[in-house]
């Protein structure tokens, strides 16, 4: 596996703040945090940029640079904390651009508004307020308080798409659920015979991996651990294994193990993985696990690869096994939030269409007055409990 590109100490500012400048930067702390994507949860995947100021304080030395940042995993420096180290004295009388609200509370590290007055940073531009409570505006304002510029909102909408994960968990004290499915172009799964192994191809099950080592835990029924015996691991791409969690009871010699068996209602077991700091779970099937999560309204976002083949009948799986929309107007419509060629097969992203203060997708339907992240008091009526799930995916 190729090592993660270090990042580079310092670049040269190209013009003095604007709004564009503001843009451009924020867009270049957004890639820093997705650089960390699959390494510091259950912390946010956070960027930062410092632009040293060209005549002011720290007009010296490093003045017209740019340090970046961007966090470390748990226990490690914040985005913010690493790029003032690398900035030093020029770091003085600068701007930094912050992807998210910085931490006004002790954790595993100080808070990062410390460091952030301690180095003398006149401007702060932030593009998502964080929804944790130990935060949600307190940074913003203590920063205020003691005379720095705080703009909020560069790039919002961005950094609302890729933190959507943290957002989520922060907001509602659940993970934010990803349901990956891998079909054929007519919506199949699997065989007649229960076979799977392959519909999609190589570039589609290495993304799908990488998948998996962005999220805390994968969750499938014990009706794909029977027929296909996945591992569940991370193998064909960079990253960690997730936690690996079963719907059911768990076969002896399976592959999947060490996992975790949890049965009963899905919205109990959301709360409960959410309480254990999973920020992202990806579901994995089988068709009646997938269903439930869809029926419930529990999925966050939509992974499907398909491929550009045809089993041609109605005798094969089909990707969700259970009763579907009665009427063309309780049709389910989604969002495309993205659509991209991985080798022969497409990879689809779809997303529900949701209202929500802190979500890019989710409204709070699980519970609007869950200000406990990790709380499990609050739960929303039931939500659907999970049938025991008998149908093969194609999971490894």
């Amino acid at each position: 596996m190729a090592p993660k590109r270090a990042l580079p100490p310092a670049r040269r500012a190209t013009s003095d703040p604007s709004v564009a400048d503001d843009r451009q930067r924020m867009l270049r702390a957004l890639e820093l945090g997705a650089s960390v994507r699959d390494r510091t949860s259950p912390n946010p995947w956070v960027g930062c940029v410092v632009v040293a100021d060209r005549g002011g304080a720290g007009g010296g030395r490093g003045a017209g640079l740019e340090f970046e940042g961007a966090t470390s995993p748990p226990g490690g420096p914040h985005a913010e904390v690493v790029a003032l180290r690398r900035a030093g004295e020029a770091a003085r009388g600068a701007t930094a651009y912050v992807t998210l609200e910085p931490c006004v509370h002790h954790g595993r590290t100080p808070p990062c508004v410390d460091a952030l007055l301690a180095a003398g940073v006149r401007r702060v531009v932030v593009a998502v307020v964080d929804p944790d409570p130990r935060v949600s505006g307190a940074g913003i304002d203590r920063l205020r308080e003691d005379g720095v510029d705080v703009s909020v909102g560069a790039c919002e909408d961005e950094g609302r798409e890729l933190l959507a994960p943290y957002l989520t968990h922060r907001s509602t004290g659940r993970p934010f659920v990803v349901l990956k499915l891998a079909a054929s172009l007519d919506g199949r799964i699997a065989a007649p015979d229960g076979s799977s192994a392959w519909i999609t191809g190589d570039e589609a099950r290495a993304d799908a991996h990488r998948l998996r080592a962005e999220s805390d835990a994968v969750l499938v029924g014990a009706g794909t651990v029977r027929c296909d015996d996945p591992r569940l691991t991370v193998r064909d791409a960079p990253g960690r294994s997730p936690r690996r969690i079963v719907l059911g009871a768990i076969p002896p010699g399976a592959r999947v193990e060490p996992a975790t068996s949890m049965q009963g209602d899905l919205a109990a077991v959301l709360d409960e993985l959410g309480a254990q700091d999973v920020v992202q779970l990806l579901v994995e099937g089988g068709a009646a696990v997938s269903h439930d999560f869809h029926a419930a309204g529990l999925v966050d976002r939509y992974v499907l690869y398909i491929a550009p083949a045809l089993f041609g009948g109605d005798d094969a799986l089909a990707m969700f096994a259970g009763p579907g929309t009665a009427t063309m107007q309780q049709l389910w419509r989604g969002r495309l939030v993205s659509v991209r060629a991985l080798g022969a097969d497409l990879r689809v992203e779809l997303a529900p269409v949701r209202a929500d203060a802190h979500s890019p997708e989710r409204a709070d339907a699980h519970s609007p007055e869950r200000a406990d992240a990790h709380s499990a008091s609050g739960r929303s009526p039931a939500s659907g409990a999970t049938a025991p799930e008998t149908s093969p995916r194609e999971s490894s």
